[in-house]
């Protein structure tokens, strides 16, 4: 393997629910649980799982419909409340970390593109395994939710980085759509929320299976 070679992206963002971190099953179930809670219709693992990647209010909204705007509050409330009882079962996919090292002793800057709230996504950078391994990162709660550009959009700018030196790396159509509606290439993993399936006409340079190929991948590729 040439890890040698010149970069071909000085900016890779990363999606974090079900890209670096193992928690699309629990998100789905925490979805189901507060749907439940406020009286709507259950929404199915597959249609939990489509709405990961958006925003909370935007998810929730979509993954119940039947549930009026007058709820939402306590649907979002529900929500936060069961998935703070399962956050301790959460954790990175194995192999997280010595991919995010690889790719910076190769000068690549790192950043984290995520439906998350900032003070959600905080607590776990300023653990002490994550602190410092990002340059930066944007959440859905700060600026625009995906498949809107501005989270790319944003984060490119702050670097002076062009579209076409960004990749865009996510486990569901909102990440590619959004890497797409930026003018960035993206990569997809099948191992989070949505079939890879579903990627192909977002036209991502590759799909990876699990992190050994994410890993490889990015070191052939990037």
């Amino acid at each position: 393997m040439n890890t040698s070679r010149p970069r071909r992206f000085d900016l890779i963002a990363f999606d974090w629910d079900g890209t670096l971190y193992d928690s699309t099953a629990i998100i789905v179930r925490c979805i189901q649980e507060a749907v439940r809670d406020v009286g709507g219709t259950v929404p199915s693992d597959q249609a939990a799982a489509w709405v990961i990647g958006m925003s909370l209010s935007q998810a929730l909204a979509h993954a119940a419909p039947d549930v009026p705007p007058a709820k939402h509050a306590e649907l979002g409330n529900r929500y936060r409340y069961h998935y703070l009882k399962h956050q301790d079962d959460l954790s990175l996919f194995d192999g997280v970390m010595p991919m995010l090292q690889a790719l910076r002793e190769r000068g690549h800057l790192l950043a984290v593109a995520t439906g998350k709230s900032r003070r959600g996504l905080d607590e776990l950078l300023h653990t002490d395994a994550l602190r410092g391994v990002f340059d930066a990162s944007r959440t859905a709660d700060e600026t625009a939710g995906k498949p809107h550009p501005l989270m790319l959009q944003e984060l490119m700018a702050e670097f002076g980085v062009p579209p076409e030196r960004t990749l865009m790396i996510g486990d569901t159509t909102h990440d590619l759509q959004m890497a797409l509606n930026a003018g960035c290439a993206s990569v997809g993993v099948s191992y989070g929320a949505h079939e890879p399936a579903s990627f192909e006409p977002l036209n991502p340079l590759f799909v990876a299976h699990d992190l050994r190929e994410l890993h490889e991948g990015l070191l052939q590729q990037a």
